[in-house]
């Protein structure tokens, strides 16, 4: 049972790493750090910088202080990130909605301007962030590392290449599940499991309720970006 924590010793910390051009403001950011505070797991989850060496730089900084045994959860981009420090280092990780091959995808953005709705910050993509890219995609991927969260209607990513590319990970689908994955808490159980960590259904719905309560008026945990 994926709702079931894993054998060995439990994930030391957390470490949550958001989509492209996505922040801090995120509701499956927010979700997942009072997820890994309520079971007292060191957290992080860092404001990613738009450069992806930056923020792959940034991300592997935070793992220090998390622990021998982090696990790792990112979104899109983020969990392309997640998996270039999961086959560095050797840690488990969760991946939402993976980006594959975001160089390739990017690669029809070049010159197109952005801007951060999290941050403010305005920038346009150049062929310096697919190269990039290009250069830290892993060689191999190790699937015994991994659960994956895919959305069988996801707008912007085709699930059957990452569970092409993913082959023999354990993995969960929802059906109609769109890029965003807002059905997210319905799977906090299985990504805790994950790292060895019990978080029961009505404590995951709890903190869904807890952060609506503190959202701004109109804002809920059923609306997210990456």
């Amino acid at each position: 049972m994926l709702g079931a924590p894993r054998h060995g010793a439990p994930a030391s910390g957390l470490l949550y790493l958001h989509g492209f051009n996505s922040g801090l403001g995120s509701p499956k950011l927010r979700l997942m750090v009072r997820a890994g505070e309520v079971l007292g797991l060191a957290c992080a989850a860092p404001q990613l910088p738009h450069r992806p060496e930056a923020a792959l730089a940034l991300a592997e900084e935070a793992l220090s202080a998390l622990g021998p045994r982090p696990l790792l959860v990112g979104s899109s981009l983020g969990g392309f990130l997640a998996s270039c420090l999961a086959e560095r280092h050797g840690h488990t990780a969760v991946l939402i909605n993976p980006a594959l091959r975001p160089a390739a995808l990017m690669a029809d953005w070049i010159g197109e301007r952005f801007v951060n709705d999290h941050t403010g910050e305005a920038f346009h993509l150049t062929v310096a962030h697919r190269e990039a890219l290009l250069a830290m995609t892993p060689e191999r991927l190790t699937p015994e590392r991994y659960l994956l969260l895919l959305g069988t209607a996801d707008e912007a990513l085709d699930c059957r290449e990452a569970f092409a590319a993913y082959r023999g990970a354990a993995t969960l689908l929802h059906p109609g599940g769109d890029h965003a994955f807002t059905a997210l808490a319905d799977y906090l159980p299985a990504v805790l499991a994950w790292g060895g960590h019990r978080l029961t259904p009505s404590q995951a719905a709890s903190l869904v309720r807890a952060l609506e309560q503190e959202a701004p008026s109109g804002d809920t945990m059923g609306i997210d970006n990456d």
